[in-house]
């Protein structure tokens, strides 16, 4: 197996779990657009460009993409110690205990994306996002439950408000549980607000790693959508995504693109490694989850890497006076 000649392996949050600082998603590709062949091929990729953390979760694809990756690892023969695989749990089916975080849905969803992605565990268990209906504490106490089980190493959350993972904190604390070590919010050029802002305490704190997704902002970071355009095999032109499309194509939104096209061509590299990078430099970043459908888009994402190092204080500041996301922070903060 062949590693990726500059793949950097960062800890999860405070854990002593090493993610490669680009990771690949299933969300949208496997099982809606992507079979078995096709996703071996893709993680065959990934791969042999050093990455080891593959993330999914029981409601891509109603399930189908962790049978797809799970068919898939096995076929590829891979050691399970040399992959870190994350699945998140809320959406498990119609019924009204298939959904949410509730002990019931934790335990019974795990159990059962570990039949589909037959596997003996998960490294890391996501709570796919908050439940109001449910007590942190029985959720912190469900997910512990797993991970006394064996059935998940590490737990986490996604889409999670600075306060609500300081609830679960306090209630891990109080009864000497394991607490979330990570957070997987949407984090990209465009959406800032969580990350360099809202979780900022949270890092020191608690140690909080961060696995981000859409670091193209559904690919509009890419400068491949312009007004009125949206190529036939892009996501936007799936049906599901429609209302995206007109939400994120807005012309303020495209405006920021083109302002940021000079940037990435000064430095010589295509705009969407540029916003990959971007993500990537965030020091309490662990990973940039990156979402692929073909081998050559995976190709190009890992190039991203080799952008890093170009984005001098300079640079970023160019970045910021364009798209001016950066969030103010109160003073308390500095």
């Amino acid at each position: 197996m062949v590693a990726g000649g500059n793949m950097h392996y960062k800890n999860l949050g405070r854990s002593g779990l090493k993610v490669s600082q680009l990771s690949y998603g299933a969300w949208v590709s496997f099982g809606n657009q992507l079979d078995v062949k096709e996703a071996k091929a893709l993680l065959q990729c990934c791969r042999d460009h050093g990455v080891n953390f593959f993330d999914n979760a029981e409601v891509y694809a109603n399930g189908r993409a962790e049978e797809i990756m799970g068919q898939a690892i096995r076929e590829l023969g891979w050691r399970r110690s040399d992959l870190v695989i994350s699945t998140k749990i809320f959406w498990g089916g119609p019924g009204p205990n298939d959904k949410g975080l509730s002990r019931k849905h934790i335990v019974e969803g795990t159990r059962a994306s570990l039949r589909r992605l037959d596997m003996e565990y998960v490294d890391v268990l996501y709570c796919h996002r908050p439940d109001a209906a449910t007590p942190i504490e029985e959720t912190v106490r469900a997910v512990n439950h797993v991970i006394d089980r064996g059935w998940a190493f590490y737990w986490g959350t996604s889409e999670w408000s600075a306060q609500q993972i300081t609830e679960a904190w306090a209630v891990a604390n109080r009864l000497d549980l394991v607490g979330p070590i990570v957070e997987q919010p949407e984090y990209n050029l465009l959406s800032r607000h969580k990350v360099e802002l809202e979780y900022l305490p949270l890092y020191s704190i608690y140690g909080l790693g961060l696995t981000t997704w859409s670091p193209l902002a559904s690919g509009v970071l890419t400068g491949k959508y312009s007004k009125g355009n949206i190529p036939p095999d892009s996501r936007f032109a799936l049906d599901n995504y429609k209302n995206l499309a007109s939400r994120s194509l807005v012309d303020d939104v495209l405006r920021k693109v083109n302002g940021l096209k000079p940037i990435a061509d000064e430095l010589g590299v295509p705009l969407s490694q540029l916003a990959i990078a971007w993500c990537a430099s965030n020091p309490n970043v662990s990973s940039v989850i990156t979402g692929a459908t073909k081998e050559s888009q995976i190709i190009e994402n890992m190039k991203a890497l080799d952008v890093i190092p170009l984005l001098t204080p300079d640079v970023l500041e160019k970045i910021d006076a364009v798209v001016q996301s950066k969030p103010k922070r109160p003073e308390s903060y500095r």
